[in-house]
């Protein structure tokens, strides 16, 4: 028995993005290539703003924690799912799956709040160029960090202690490659109103709000740039947002996908194609589309190429 909750489940079989045999190695060497993809790419910029004084901004100080967020929250699964590639039991112990889903949920819930913070920053550079200093002061960007990360704990608390308080009878085979929120509750033999409830309410205040906060925002920006008469400066202007809002589309979207429905509602099946994009694609995505799109860090990055040549 799991100590603590009254479930007679001491592990989960987890199914896998697919139970065809004849995919799971070709898949394996896919998301290897895109996790080494992931790792490199993030760890790249984090080391970039870290030694390039020219980035120590608010700008590149968001950015390195949605890098830091991104690295972690991707490793939080998929090593284990490129183990059960290769594996034929794909077993994890109830606190593992227990332990997994929290800090899926932490990094995830993270991740909402850094790109939100994003879109602050963007919009106070171009809507209010000249308070932009005191604005965005070194204090504002560490409180909004810790908030961010406040509210992941708080999200991932939540979920995990309701989580917790559901009965596993006999019933143990998760149809997912990772412990996530709907498999698990269609397992429990106890009823889960409460809980979805919860799941619900959470859903609605971390990817509702901060989409709302991201989309006004933006709004706001579109109009000001509207009002910029030099079209070099209003493709500056667009440039500089182009990227955040590719990003947070591709986030978001299928976040808002997965989540913002109930456990029954679908197929689960699609529910994992959709997990793929916010949990594989878009911490792959992130380091690409703002280091291409990005001339500083593009420029950095040519440095530190030339510095190691000589």
């Amino acid at each position: 028995m799991a100590p603590g909750n009254g479930s007679f489940v001491t592990a989960f079989i987890l199914v896998g993005l697919t139970d065809q045999l004849d995919l799971q190695v070709p898949l394996f060497f896919l998301f290897l290539l895109m996790y080494m993809v992931t790792v490199i790419g993030n760890l790249s910029l984090i080391i970039l703003i870290g030694i390039h004084s020219h980035l120590h901004t608010p700008m590149y100080f968001f950015l390195l924690n949605l890098s830091f967020t991104d690295l972690c929250y991707s490793s939080v699964f998929t090593p284990k799912m490129l183990i059960d590639f290769l594996s034929k039991e794909n077993i994890i112990s109830y606190m593992g799956c227990m332990t997994q889903f929290y800090f899926f949920c932490f990094f995830v819930v993270s991740e909402c709040y850094v790109l939100t913070s994003m879109s602050y920053d963007r919009y106070v550079a171009i809507c209010k160029p000249l308070l932009y200093n005191t604005a965005m002061s070194p204090k504002v960007c560490f409180s909004l960090m810790l908030g961010s990360y406040l509210m992941a704990f708080s999200g991932a608390m939540a979920h995990t202690g309701c989580m917790l308080r559901l009965t596993f009878c006999d019933a143990n085979t998760i149809n997912h490659y990772f412990c996530d929120i709907h498999p698990l509750l269609q397992l429990s033999c106890t009823s889960t109103y409460v809980t979805e409830l919860v799941v619900f309410i959470m859903a609605c205040i971390n990817i509702i709000v901060p989409s709302l906060t991201i989309f006004v925002s933006y709004g706001l920006i579109l109009s000001s740039i509207l009002h910029i008469k030099s079209t070099e400066g209003r493709s500056r202007a667009f440039s500089t947002c182009s990227s955040h809002i590719i990003a947070v589309s591709l986030f978001f979207g299928s976040g808002a996908f997965v989540y913002l429905k109930s456990s029954s509602t679908g197929s689960l099946d699609e529910g994992k194609i959709s997990s793929v994009f916010y949990t594989n694609v878009v911490p792959m995505m992130n380091p690409l589309i703002y280091s291409l799109r990005n001339k500083d860090v593009k420029s950095a990055l040519r440095k530190t190429l030339r510095r190691r040549k000589y």
